[in-house]
């Protein structure tokens, strides 16, 4: 297998919202909803337009417990993909 399909595989998100145009803290807070609708260890990618959102969401999702897994740089947005924990045992 080639390694480089599983890395793929792993950051692969599980569902995807477009947020540009939105301004903050509403696009902080439409991400943190569909966070916590989703099931544990599963992956959303958001598209954050640059400057405030993608210097401002990042930072609180991280304060609210949630794992960033990757930022890109789109060419005019950004997709950054975070990662709702696992269920506490």
């Amino acid at each position: 297998m080639d390694p480089r399909s599983e890395i793929d595989n792993k950051i692969a998100s599980d569902v995807q919202m477009d947020l540009r145009g939105t301004p903050c803290p509403i696009n902080f807070v439409r991400t943190k909803l569909r966070l916590e609708q989703m099931a544990p260890g599963s992956l959303l990618e958001v598209w954050l337009d640059p400057g405030e959102p993608i210097e401002q969401v990042p930072d609180s999702l991280t304060m609210e417990g949630y794992k960033i897994e990757e930022i890109l740089d789109c060419s005019g947005y950004f997709s950054l993909k975070v990662r709702r924990p696992e269920a506490a045992a």
